[in-house]
Protein backbone atom coordinates (compact mmCIF):
# COMPACT_ATOMS: atom_id res chain seq x y z
CA UNK A 1 0.00 0.00 0.00
CA UNK A 2 1.09 3.18 -1.20
CA UNK A 3 2.01 5.79 1.81
CA UNK A 4 -0.32 9.08 1.37
CA UNK A 5 2.09 12.13 0.72
CA UNK A 6 2.86 14.22 3.77
CA UNK A 7 4.90 17.57 3.81
CA UNK A 8 6.93 18.59 6.46
CA UNK A 9 8.07 21.92 7.69
CA UNK A 10 10.61 22.34 5.46
CA UNK A 11 7.83 22.73 2.71
CA UNK A 12 9.17 21.38 -0.53
CA UNK A 13 6.95 22.97 -3.14
CA UNK A 14 6.47 19.65 -4.86
CA UNK A 15 5.55 17.83 -1.52
CA UNK A 16 2.92 20.69 -0.39
CA UNK A 17 1.38 19.73 -4.13
CA UNK A 18 1.32 16.57 -4.05
CA UNK A 19 -0.43 16.30 -0.57
CA UNK A 20 -2.87 18.81 -1.88
CA UNK A 21 -3.46 16.84 -5.01
CA UNK A 22 -4.48 13.70 -2.37
CA UNK A 23 -7.12 15.40 -0.27
CA UNK A 24 -8.72 17.73 -3.32
CA UNK A 25 -12.08 15.61 -3.58
CA UNK A 26 -12.90 16.25 -0.21
CA UNK A 27 -10.89 19.30 0.82
CA UNK A 28 -14.13 21.59 0.49
CA UNK A 29 -16.05 19.37 2.74
CA UNK A 30 -12.96 19.35 5.25
CA UNK A 31 -13.49 22.42 5.06
CA UNK A 32 -16.20 22.87 6.79
CA UNK A 33 -15.99 20.06 9.42
CA UNK A 34 -12.88 21.22 10.62
CA UNK A 35 -14.17 24.94 10.97
CA UNK A 36 -18.02 23.84 11.64
CA UNK A 37 -18.96 26.13 8.76
CA UNK A 38 -16.88 29.05 10.24
CA UNK A 39 -15.05 28.86 6.61
CA UNK A 40 -18.10 29.95 4.59
CA UNK A 41 -18.09 33.48 7.42
CA UNK A 42 -14.50 34.17 6.72
CA UNK A 43 -15.28 33.40 2.76
CA UNK A 44 -17.68 36.28 3.02
CA UNK A 45 -15.09 38.44 5.39
CA UNK A 46 -12.89 38.10 2.35
CA UNK A 47 -15.25 39.38 -0.35
CA UNK A 48 -16.04 42.39 1.91
CA UNK A 49 -12.33 43.15 2.70
CA UNK A 50 -11.48 43.15 -0.93
CA UNK A 51 -14.84 45.08 -2.43
CA UNK A 52 -14.44 43.45 -5.64
CA UNK A 53 -16.60 45.28 -8.44
CA UNK A 54 -16.84 44.65 -12.08
CA UNK A 55 -14.07 45.95 -14.14
CA UNK A 56 -11.51 44.46 -11.47
CA UNK A 57 -8.62 41.74 -12.17
CA UNK A 58 -8.26 40.00 -9.19
CA UNK A 59 -5.49 37.12 -8.31
CA UNK A 60 -6.68 34.60 -5.74
CA UNK A 61 -3.13 32.84 -4.80
CA UNK A 62 -3.91 29.27 -3.24
CA UNK A 63 -7.22 29.12 -4.71
CA UNK A 64 -7.82 25.67 -4.61
CA UNK A 65 -11.19 23.99 -5.69
CA UNK A 66 -11.71 27.73 -5.97
CA UNK A 67 -13.76 28.53 -3.01
CA UNK A 68 -12.55 32.15 -2.30
CA UNK A 69 -12.31 32.70 -6.12
CA UNK A 70 -15.59 32.31 -6.57
CA UNK A 71 -16.40 34.17 -3.35
CA UNK A 72 -14.64 37.27 -4.76
CA UNK A 73 -16.17 36.74 -8.35
CA UNK A 74 -19.76 37.40 -6.95
CA UNK A 75 -18.80 40.86 -6.97
CA UNK A 76 -18.49 40.77 -10.79
CA UNK A 77 -14.49 41.11 -11.05
CA UNK A 78 -12.93 39.01 -13.24
CA UNK A 79 -10.91 36.15 -10.52
CA UNK A 80 -7.78 34.42 -11.67
CA UNK A 81 -7.53 31.23 -9.64
CA UNK A 82 -4.29 30.24 -9.04
CA UNK A 83 -2.95 27.21 -7.38
CA UNK A 84 0.41 25.20 -7.17
CA UNK A 85 -1.76 22.29 -6.85
CA UNK A 86 -3.27 20.46 -10.21
CA UNK A 87 -5.12 17.80 -8.63
CA UNK A 88 -7.21 21.43 -6.37
CA UNK A 89 -7.01 22.60 -9.60
CA UNK A 90 -8.72 19.55 -11.48
CA UNK A 91 -11.57 19.83 -8.77
CA UNK A 92 -11.65 23.64 -8.99
CA UNK A 93 -12.31 23.68 -12.65
CA UNK A 94 -15.18 20.72 -12.15
CA UNK A 95 -16.87 22.84 -9.45
CA UNK A 96 -16.31 26.51 -10.89
CA UNK A 97 -16.39 26.72 -14.80
CA UNK A 98 -17.27 29.67 -14.92
CA UNK A 99 -13.38 30.82 -13.01
CA UNK A 100 -10.48 31.14 -14.54
CA UNK A 101 -7.68 28.33 -13.19
CA UNK A 102 -4.19 28.82 -13.49
CA UNK A 103 -1.24 26.52 -12.26
CA UNK A 104 1.47 28.41 -10.86
CA UNK A 105 4.34 29.14 -7.40
CA UNK A 106 3.29 31.96 -5.75
CA UNK A 107 7.12 32.95 -5.16
CA UNK A 108 7.17 33.23 -9.25
CA UNK A 109 4.44 33.86 -10.58
CA UNK A 110 4.00 34.00 -14.45
CA UNK A 111 2.52 37.23 -14.08
CA UNK A 112 3.64 40.73 -15.95
CA UNK A 113 4.26 43.61 -13.76
CA UNK A 114 0.72 45.35 -12.49
CA UNK A 115 -1.41 42.61 -13.86
CA UNK A 116 -3.95 42.98 -11.08
CA UNK A 117 -6.28 45.33 -9.40
CA UNK A 118 -6.21 43.40 -6.08
CA UNK A 119 -3.93 40.10 -4.82
CA UNK A 120 -5.35 37.84 -2.15
CA UNK A 121 -4.35 34.78 -0.58
CA UNK A 122 -6.25 32.66 1.98
CA UNK A 123 -4.50 29.89 4.02
CA UNK A 124 -1.97 29.90 1.36
CA UNK A 125 1.06 31.81 2.64
CA UNK A 126 2.01 29.44 5.65
CA UNK A 127 2.31 26.54 2.61
CA UNK A 128 5.16 28.75 1.57
CA UNK A 129 8.67 28.06 1.91
CA UNK A 130 10.03 31.73 1.11
CA UNK A 131 7.02 33.87 2.46
CA UNK A 132 8.81 37.24 2.19
CA UNK A 133 9.87 36.36 -1.71
CA UNK A 134 6.21 35.14 -2.43
CA UNK A 135 5.02 38.61 -0.59
CA UNK A 136 7.50 40.35 -3.03
CA UNK A 137 6.05 38.91 -5.81
CA UNK A 138 2.63 39.62 -4.80
CA UNK A 139 3.90 42.97 -4.56
CA UNK A 140 5.18 43.04 -7.89
CA UNK A 141 1.82 41.83 -10.10
CA UNK A 142 -0.61 44.56 -8.46
CA UNK A 143 -1.17 47.86 -10.46
CA UNK A 144 -0.89 51.07 -8.74
CA UNK A 145 -3.50 51.65 -6.30
CA UNK A 146 -3.90 47.89 -6.48
CA UNK A 147 -4.37 45.90 -2.84
CA UNK A 148 -3.58 43.11 -0.92
CA UNK A 149 -5.44 40.81 1.86
CA UNK A 150 -4.34 38.27 3.71
CA UNK A 151 -6.37 35.40 5.37
CA UNK A 152 -3.97 33.00 7.44
CA UNK A 153 -4.38 30.71 10.28
CA UNK A 154 -2.16 31.63 13.64
CA UNK A 155 -1.79 30.88 17.38
CA UNK A 156 -4.61 32.59 19.71
CA UNK A 157 -2.88 35.42 22.08
CA UNK A 158 -5.16 34.51 25.06
CA UNK A 159 -3.60 32.06 27.19
CA UNK A 160 -7.04 30.27 28.12
CA UNK A 161 -8.30 30.28 24.24
CA UNK A 162 -4.48 28.64 23.46
CA UNK A 163 -5.12 25.81 25.70
CA UNK A 164 -8.31 25.01 24.49
CA UNK A 165 -7.41 25.89 20.87
CA UNK A 166 -4.52 22.98 21.33
CA UNK A 167 -6.80 20.71 22.71
CA UNK A 168 -9.06 20.93 19.72
CA UNK A 169 -5.87 20.29 17.30
CA UNK A 170 -4.78 17.68 19.33
CA UNK A 171 -7.50 15.86 19.68
CA UNK A 172 -10.50 17.27 17.69
CA UNK A 173 -9.03 17.68 14.30
CA UNK A 174 -7.52 14.66 14.46
CA UNK A 175 -10.13 12.49 14.81
CA UNK A 176 -12.31 14.13 12.02
CA UNK A 177 -9.01 13.50 9.64
CA UNK A 178 -9.40 10.05 10.21
CA UNK A 179 -13.45 9.47 9.61
CA UNK A 180 -13.24 11.93 6.66
CA UNK A 181 -9.83 12.72 4.87
CA UNK A 182 -8.31 10.64 2.32
CA UNK A 183 -5.18 11.60 3.89
CA UNK A 184 -5.04 12.41 7.09
CA UNK A 185 -1.43 13.10 7.75
CA UNK A 186 -2.08 16.04 5.72
CA UNK A 187 -3.84 17.43 8.65
CA UNK A 188 -1.05 16.63 11.32
CA UNK A 189 0.93 19.16 9.11
CA UNK A 190 -1.64 21.57 8.79
CA UNK A 191 -1.50 21.50 12.58
CA UNK A 192 2.46 21.60 12.78
CA UNK A 193 2.10 24.76 10.22
CA UNK A 194 -0.15 26.42 12.57
CA UNK A 195 1.75 26.21 15.54
CA UNK A 196 5.09 27.37 14.06
CA UNK A 197 3.36 30.22 12.28
CA UNK A 198 4.00 33.85 13.29
CA UNK A 199 1.61 35.50 15.60
CA UNK A 200 -0.39 38.40 13.69
CA UNK A 201 2.44 41.49 14.90
CA UNK A 202 5.05 39.45 13.43
CA UNK A 203 3.45 38.17 10.27
CA UNK A 204 2.29 42.29 10.00
CA UNK A 205 6.05 43.44 10.00
CA UNK A 206 6.88 40.49 7.37
CA UNK A 207 4.21 42.13 5.23
CA UNK A 208 6.19 45.44 5.98
CA UNK A 209 9.33 44.47 5.01
CA UNK A 210 8.66 42.62 1.74
CA UNK A 211 7.35 45.65 0.03
CA UNK A 212 4.05 47.03 1.50
CA UNK A 213 3.79 49.96 4.23
CA UNK A 214 1.16 50.88 7.03
CA UNK A 215 0.47 47.61 7.55
CA UNK A 216 -2.40 46.58 10.10
CA UNK A 217 -3.62 43.78 11.75
CA UNK A 218 -7.11 43.03 13.57
CA UNK A 219 -7.93 41.39 16.67
CA UNK A 220 -12.00 41.70 17.59
CA UNK A 221 -13.64 45.09 17.78
CA UNK A 222 -9.36 46.55 17.66
CA UNK A 223 -7.32 47.41 14.83
CA UNK A 224 -3.44 47.68 15.05
CA UNK A 225 -1.34 49.72 12.51
CA UNK A 226 2.38 48.75 12.40
CA UNK A 227 4.74 51.46 12.56
CA UNK A 228 7.18 51.80 9.75
CA UNK A 229 10.61 52.09 10.80
CA UNK A 230 11.73 56.16 10.09
CA UNK A 231 14.18 55.15 7.20
CA UNK A 232 10.91 53.41 5.75
CA UNK A 233 8.93 56.33 6.54
CA UNK A 234 11.03 58.33 5.45
CA UNK A 235 11.24 56.49 2.15
CA UNK A 236 7.51 56.53 1.53
CA UNK A 237 7.28 60.21 2.30
CA UNK A 238 9.53 60.91 -0.91
CA UNK A 239 7.08 59.37 -3.05
CA UNK A 240 3.89 60.86 -2.22
CA UNK A 241 4.13 62.69 -5.48
CA UNK A 242 3.75 60.09 -8.10
CA UNK A 243 0.83 58.02 -8.34
CA UNK A 244 -1.01 55.59 -5.88
CA UNK A 245 -0.69 52.14 -5.02
CA UNK A 246 -3.43 50.76 -1.81
CA UNK A 247 -3.37 47.61 -0.31
CA UNK A 248 -5.54 46.15 1.73
CA UNK A 249 -4.16 44.11 4.64
CA UNK A 250 -5.79 43.60 7.91
CA UNK A 251 -5.48 40.57 10.07
CA UNK A 252 -8.46 39.61 12.46
CA UNK A 253 -8.48 36.72 14.96
CA UNK A 254 -11.56 34.31 13.82
CA UNK A 255 -12.56 31.54 16.36
CA UNK A 256 -9.23 32.58 17.82
CA UNK A 257 -6.89 31.35 15.03
CA UNK A 258 -7.61 33.77 12.03
CA UNK A 259 -5.91 36.35 10.50
CA UNK A 260 -7.27 38.17 8.11
CA UNK A 261 -5.94 41.07 6.34
CA UNK A 262 -8.90 43.17 5.65
CA UNK A 263 -8.12 47.27 6.32
CA UNK A 264 -6.91 50.08 3.74
CA UNK A 265 -3.30 50.15 3.70
CA UNK A 266 -0.51 51.62 1.32
CA UNK A 267 1.94 49.77 -0.66
CA UNK A 268 5.24 50.90 -2.14
CA UNK A 269 6.91 48.39 -4.27
CA UNK A 270 10.26 49.17 -6.05
CA UNK A 271 12.08 52.23 -6.26
CA UNK A 272 11.56 52.70 -9.74
CA UNK A 273 7.59 52.96 -9.88
CA UNK A 274 7.21 56.27 -7.69
CA UNK A 275 4.71 55.09 -5.80
CA UNK A 276 2.79 56.64 -2.89
CA UNK A 277 -0.03 55.95 -0.58
CA UNK A 278 -3.60 56.54 -1.84
CA UNK A 279 -6.97 56.28 -0.25
CA UNK A 280 -10.10 54.62 -2.11
CA UNK A 281 -13.19 56.45 -1.21
CA UNK A 282 -13.42 57.61 -4.23
CA UNK A 283 -14.19 54.42 -5.79
CA UNK A 284 -16.64 52.80 -3.48
CA UNK A 285 -14.13 51.33 -0.62
CA UNK A 286 -15.12 52.35 2.46
CA UNK A 287 -12.31 51.73 4.44
CA UNK A 288 -14.26 52.82 7.59
CA UNK A 289 -16.47 49.62 7.46
CA UNK A 290 -13.59 48.01 9.26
Amino acid sequence: MTEAPRADLTKVPEEIASMFDSVATRYDMMDTLMTGGLNHVWMTALRKAVAPHPGERILDLAAGTGASAAALAQGGAEVVACDLSEGMIEVGRERHPELEFVHGNAMDLDFEDGSFDAVTISWGLRNIPDPALALREMARVVRPRGRLVVLEFSTPPSRVFRGMYNVYQSTVMPAIARLASTNDGAYDYLVESIRAWPAQEELGRMIAANGWSEVEYRKPHRRHRLHAPRGQAAAVKRERRGRGMEVAVVSEMLGGGAEGYVNPMSQTYGSDKDLAPAKREDDGWDPRQW
